[in-house]
């Protein structure tokens, strides 16, 4: 399963590409933002995303839309802060198909994107 990681903190990309990689996954993409992310997810086409909601120029919500746009069927699973309820519930409604809290640890990640392994 291909994932596109979309972080602006480089730790967080990093973190996310050891997990998954030692899962299975292949990550083939990072973003540090919602515009690259959104590139990025036009040229890899990944199977899942997993997406920051606060990030500069572009935030998570904006460019899960964006995706959603170029792909209804699109993957994408947010990643947030904990006291972002609202956040959370915006991004379930544009469409994503769930949410991982930080801080996290690996099985949370893994049990949250394994539901979408084929």
């Amino acid at each position: 399963m291909k994932v596109l990681t979309v972080d602006d903190a480089v730790f967080i990309r990093v973190t996310l590409r050891e997990m998954l990689e030692r899962h299975g996954y292949e990550v083939v993409g990072e973003a540090s933002n919602g515009i690259e992310g959104v590139k990025k997810y036009n040229e890899l086409k990944p199977d899942l995303v997993t997406m920051d909601i606060t990030m500069p120029e572009m935030d998570g919500i904006a460019a899960l839309r964006k995706i959603k746009q170029i792909n209804p069927q699109a993957k994408v699973i947010m990643i947030s802060a904990m006291g972002q309820e609202k956040s959370v519930k915006e991004s379930i409604l544009a469409g994503a198909c769930g949410f991982i809290l930080k801080p996290f640890n690996e099985e949370q990640v893994i049990r949250g994107l394994s539901k979408f392994k084929s």
